[in-house]
């Protein structure tokens, strides 16, 4: 069941989105060579703490996975798409880097992704970093009342593909509210003109997830949580808690 949120709300959810912001903010002004993912966990947890939020990362156990998430941030490097879990490797320079934080600010989530390079970027990853955002500002654009979830999927599917980049099955976004996964799912691509009916007051997450190889075949790493791609090629990743309202897409998870 979709549930619609009220205007107030959406003010709560937006407070949780600035959480959300200064912690990723946080992340990534850490990032840098010779600096451990733990590190950049623990510069998110202190904004959390600082704000009286929890997350709803750490501990999280969805059923297909094997144990609870350990961290308040997904960090994923080069080749691994979505739920990296924060460890002792030391960024390098050049490296890849996604990171996706959530908060729980007076029972209302919030939820955004960002990548990035540390040190010298690679061109080609530089350019598949702005096609997610490209993606995901497409989608947002897309997010409007009377529009279509299909009109969301297409939209950010047709900047995907134009850009000769893969999107990996079976992931995308969803609805967001009291707890972090709702109703509905946002598929990364798909059909304009199908699905549901956009209506004010739903809050989606919504989130392209980009393979720099073309494919989108992808697999979990031993750990139980780390998507890596088949090919070995890099991924980016970028996502922003998104309300649909009569005066057009409000992104809740903006600084």
């Amino acid at each position: 069941m979709v549930e619609i949120k009220t205007d107030s709300s959406i003010e709560a959810m937006r407070a949780a989105g600035r959480v959300v912001a200064q912690a990723l903010r946080a992340a990534r002004e850490t990032a840098a060579v010779g600096v451990s993912l733990l590190e950049l966990d623990r510069a998110a947890r202190a904004v959390l703490a600082d704000a009286g939020a929890s997350s709803p990362f750490l501990g999280y156990r969805p059923d297909w996975a094997p144990t609870p998430f350990p961290a308040v941030l997904c960090v994923s490097v080069n080749d691994a798409i979505v739920h990296g879990i924060p460890d002792g490797y030391r960024l390098r320079d050049g490296d890849l880097v996604g990171v996706d934080c959530g908060a729980v600010l007076d029972g209302w989530a919030g939820d955004a992704a960002v990548s990035f390079t540390v040190g010298r970027a690679r061109p080609e990853d530089s350019a598949l970093i702005a096609t997610a955002e490209r993606a995901l500002a497409a989608g947002i654009a897309a997010a409007v009342v009377g529009h279509r979830i299909g009109d969301i999927a297409h939209a950010i599917g047709q900047v995907c593909r134009t850009a000769g980049a893969g999107i990996p099955d079976g992931f995308g976004g969803h609805g967001i509210g009291r707890r972090m996964h709702e109703d509905p799912g946002v598929p990364n691509e798909g059909r304009p003109g199908r699905g549901l009916t956009l209506r004010h007051g739903m809050v989606l997450a919504i989130e392209p997830m980009v393979i720099a190889g073309g494919g989108d075949g992808h697999y979990t790493a031993r750990d139980g949580w780390t998507v890596r791609t088949i090919d070995g090629s890099r991924a980016a990743h970028a996502e922003h808690t998104v309300a649909i309202t009569d005066d057009g897409p409000r992104v809740l998870t903006a600084l």
